[in-house]
């Protein structure tokens, strides 16, 4: 459906240029050649006329421009929409270039960054051009098969097909706040809905997690430069065979299993678990700062829920890219296990190493929990990990509790920090299944043998590592 004022500033514009004007470098831009000329399949009355009077207001050939530039250095594949050529629609020949773009995509070895502000499909072209979403949606499943990265950028408005066939399934997704950003126009939704409702804008989809960034426009060409250095194929560095351990030397050995650290056998558990849970331990955010130079993030598992709690993205360590995992030590939601499934699919397709950081009491357990199927989403995140086609590093850095906790661990490659354990449940609830009483957790604690030391003289996890070096004067005696 076409976009109700072609010729409105909005968001996702700045001025009259159109939005990919605003993240390309200047002067970046090399148009492809070879004209794809637009055709009348339904002999719609008048349409030869309406695009030329649209060619000679925008001075556009159609309302997608399609070339190779850069962004902040970076190069890419662009595919740039043109709003005020009959609201930016998406016709035959708009469907052919994307399709031709993607393919040099794929022999250039460059990601695509697609910069949309459509209201969707070309009416005057009838189901002709409603048939460009599945051509669209093979020329995106080329560049998947051959990993190649598919960053977009969603303006205002985006909507119809382009939205529902080219935008919304981007590996990296980034909009502009205020942004209309749906599957249906204005035009076309339900009689009496709000046109401003959150649900039909950009801000709602990142709520949702459909979305993975927002930023005004004056910071998006810096945005997706971030992204396009750490996953395009020409910059991304090649990776290690595996995701390095952190740095940090285990207290009494080097990292590599050789030293028994805290939490030796015969040491308090009781009191272990109590420092594992200590605020003065070294979290997430501090190991993940500590061992990557940039990051940036995907949020979301595409299914309308986003988990606060977990981080999921991309960094660089030591000129290489790295996913990750990372846990902060609240209960994990469905949504979080979801989208830690989606961050090793796109590691996957990228070739990228993973790297995951445990630390969580146990899997949610709410009711509403229960009803978004937090089981399913962990056994979906076990399978995943089992399978992948990536070497995965697992760090347990703090508490690691059942199921919930043992879903982010390598099957292959798990080491834990000196303050964090891992159990089939927290010592209470133990307790509390075989009703032993309250005066009997630290002697369960005990008996669980959560120690990295016991973890470790079982051959469960390979080594002990120490915290980051910023946080190693705290978390040395959290207790």
């Amino acid at each position: 459906m076409e976009a109700d004022r072609a010729a409105q500033v909005a968001p996702g514009r700045a001025g009259s240029r159109p939005l990919y004007a605003e993240i390309a470098d200047a002067g970046s831009l090399t148009r492809f050649g070879a004209e794809i000329e637009a055709a009348n399949p339904s002999d719609w009355p008048g349409y030869p006329d309406q695009l030329r009077r649209a060619r000679t207001a925008t001075g556009a050939r159609h309302a997608v421009t399609t070339g190779m530039a850069t962004v902040d250095g970076e190069a890419c594949v662009l595919v740039g929409f043109e709003f005020g050529f009959l609201g930016g629609s998406m016709g035959t020949a708009e469907g052919a270039r994307i399709a031709r773009a993607f393919s040099v995509a794929v022999t250039e070895r460059l990601p695509v960054v697609c910069v949309s502000a459509s209201g969707g499909s070309r009416m005057q072209e009838g189901t002709s051009a409603l048939m460009q979403m599945q051509a669209v949606a093979a020329a995106i499943a080329g560049t998947r098969r051959a990993g190649i990265p598919h960053v977009a950028v969603a303006g205002d408005p985006t909507t119809g097909g382009v939205w529902s066939s080219l935008i919304a399934d981007a590996d990296v997704l980034i909009s502009v706040p205020g942004a209309r950003v749906s599957f249906s126009g204005s035009r076309t939704r339900p009689q009496g809905t709000d046109p401003r409702s959150p649900d039909y804008l950009a801000d709602g989809k990142w709520v949702n997690g459909f979305v993975d960034v927002l930023a005004p426009v004056p910071e998006l060409r810096a945005e997706v430069a971030a992204v396009l250095r750490l996953l395009s194929p020409r910059s991304r560095g090649d990776g290690p065979g595996r995701a390095p351990l952190p740095p940090w030397p285990a207290p009494d050995g080097d990292g590599d299993g050789d030293g028994d650290g805290d939490g030796a056998s015969g040491a308090d558990a009781w009191t272990h678990v109590s420092g594992a849970r200590s605020p003065r331990r070294a979290r997430a955010d501090r190991w993940l700062a500590g061992y990557f130079e940039q990051t940036t993030e995907i949020r979301g598992d595409r299914c309308g829920g986003v988990d606060p709690g977990l981080r999921c993205g991309f960094g660089s360590h030591q000129g290489a890219t790295i996913a990750y995992v990372a846990q902060t030590g609240v209960p994990s939601t469905p949504a979080g296990y979801r989208t830690a499934a989606r961050l090793l699919r796109l590691a996957a397709r990228f070739r990228l190493p993973v790297l995951t950081l445990i630390d969580t009491p146990g899997a949610a357990a709410a009711p509403a929990d229960e009803a978004a199927g937090v089981g399913p989403a962990i056994a979906e995140l076990f399978v995943a990990m089992a399978s992948s086609q990536v070497p995965i590093t697992s760090v347990v850095i703090g508490e690691g509790v059942s199921g919930g906790a043992l879903a982010l661990a390598s099957p292959s490659d798990l080491w834990i920090a000196r303050d964090g354990y891992l159990a089939v449940t927290a010592p209470e609830l133990a307790s509390l299944i075989l009703k032993l009483g309250v005066h009997m957790v630290p002697q369960v604690a005990a008996w669980l043998r959560l120690t990295p030391a016991e973890l470790m003289s079982r051959g469960i996890v390979r080594g002990i590592i120490g915290p980051p070096a910023s946080a190693a004067g705290q978390a040395a005696d959290p207790r």
